[in-house]
């Protein structure tokens, strides 16, 4: 049995909570600012304190903590859409991907700020770490394994498409590096392009650019994932 983890000190308990204040002031600033709104003094002000020197002993710069808030925005993302797998880990392939699709539109329409800050425009002046790489990857991860999933299965069933041109392919040699060396370029190439269109279907919804054109968002974007998965390979042909 592993041992029990050491209890936390009330200091240790105390900057917790403290941290937390402080990323809740943040993200309400970003909901009435945007990230260029987003300062430590603004926080400071936010939460009763007279100046922001206490706040530095936390996050050392505005950067500072416009990295964790996107950390623990993607990872809040990652848990939603990973969770929604996984209550479908017994069904298709299709229906997880429609239920990871659902997953992150309820999260992105539910925290749209948050979405704003990673899916959005960057922020000008800041440059994202490395620290963030491993959360923003989450979710392309986790639609790439679906992709594998289906075609280790057998039920990956891409229509006709072109095949990759070697400029295309040397484009992803970063991503294709890293995985193993018998992976289809082809199904790489359909994990990327669902990801990409379903994150481009949400920004629309959330960002508002189809509120004057479609009435019923959530019934139109279940209609288009099932179209955008069945047209990359992983939900089957009507009727099939």
């Amino acid at each position: 049995m592993p041992a029990a983890p050491k209890p936390l000190t009330a200091r240790e308990r105390a900057r917790i909570e403290f941290t937390r204040d402080i990323k809740e002031a943040a993200r309400r600033q970003l909901a009435e600012h945007g990230p260029d709104g987003l300062s430590l003094r603004g926080v400071a002000r936010d939460i009763g304190l007279v100046s922001a020197s206490a706040l530095y002993r936390y996050f050392p710069g505005r950067d500072a903590l416009l990295t964790a808030l996107i950390t623990d925005s993607y990872r809040s993302l990652g848990d939603a859409a990973d969770a929604a797998v996984e209550a479908l880990r017994d069904r298709s392939t299709a229906d997880r991907w429609i239920g990871l699709c659902h997953a992150v539109r309820d999260w992105a329409v539910a925290h749209p700020h948050e979405y704003a800050l990673i899916y959005g425009s960057p922020v000008p002046g800041y440059a994202a770490p490395e620290d963030t790489t491993g959360p923003g990857t989450r979710l392309p991860l986790l639609i790439g394994a679906l992709f594998t999933g289906a075609a280790t299965a057998g039920a990956y069933r891409p229509g006709d498409a072109p095949a990759a041109p070697e400029d295309a392919r040397a484009a992803l040699e970063p991503l294709l590096s890293r995985l193993p060396g018998e992976t289809p370029v082809d199904l790489v190439v359909a994990g990327l392009s669902a990801w990409t269109y379903l994150c481009g279907a949400v920004s629309f919804e959330v960002f508002g650019h189809r509120s004057a054109i479609v009435t019923d968002p959530r019934a139109y974007f279940d209609h288009e994932i099932r179209r955008i998965g069945t047209l990359l390979g992983i939900l089957p042909p009507p009727g099939r």
